[in-house]
């Protein structure tokens, strides 16, 4: 409703990309990894758009930290040596960050991230986006309006640590990766 057809929107599928070749610079897949069936289809697929030293760009919870809390429509999340392996398979050269560290200094922090992590070790998280925005509400206080456009200082951002690609990590939330093409 805000950009009133002045951004064309294109429902797609991610495995079937319905782009010509060597069409873009950059694929961005923000926090969608884990709901593709064939994730290797869509890297392909990245491949085929991309022009030659294009480059992926992927966001995904990290499925290893230990608050984590699948979505019940995702079909696989992926660890950092998985996310690594899945890029290097279709040939991509992948460079692994960390994002929104999972430890909390202050006591209130501690205890939130503690009663998160049980309540996701019991399967007690709510299932739907009303029940999980009403834990949020509880446990973080009023949530902050979306604006429809990005501005300046709107968010609190974290900086990207480079993460080793062989080994798990539990100490970031949020995995980042970006993929160039060899």
């Amino acid at each position: 409703r805000h950009y009133r057809g002045r951004i064309p929107l294109l429902r797609l599928d991610a495995h079937q990309l319905p782009f010509r070749d060597n069409s873009f610079d950059t694929v961005i897949l923000f926090e969608a990894i884990y709901y593709l069936s064939e994730p290797e289809r869509f890297l392909g697929e990245c491949r085929r758009v991309l022009h030659p030293g294009g480059v992926v760009l992927i966001c995904c919870a990290n499925k290893d930290w230990s608050g984590f809390s699948p979505s019940p429509f995702s079909v696989k999340y992926f660890s950092v040596p998985e996310l690594h392996g899945l890029l290097s398979g279709d040939n991509f050269q992948a460079e692994l960050f960390g994002a929104f560290p999972a430890t909390t200094r202050s006591i209130l922090g501690k205890l939130v991230s503690l009663i998160r992590e049980m309540a996701v070790s019991f399967g007690l998280m709510p299932k739907t986006m009303r029940g999980k925005e009403l834990l949020k509400r509880i446990f973080y206080g009023p949530l902050a309006e979306m604006k429809p456009e990005i501005e300046e200082g709107m968010a609190k951002l974290s900086p990207l640590t480079p993460i080793p690609f062989n080994s798990p990590t539990s100490a970031y939330k949020v995995i980042y990766a970006i993929a160039r093409t060899q």
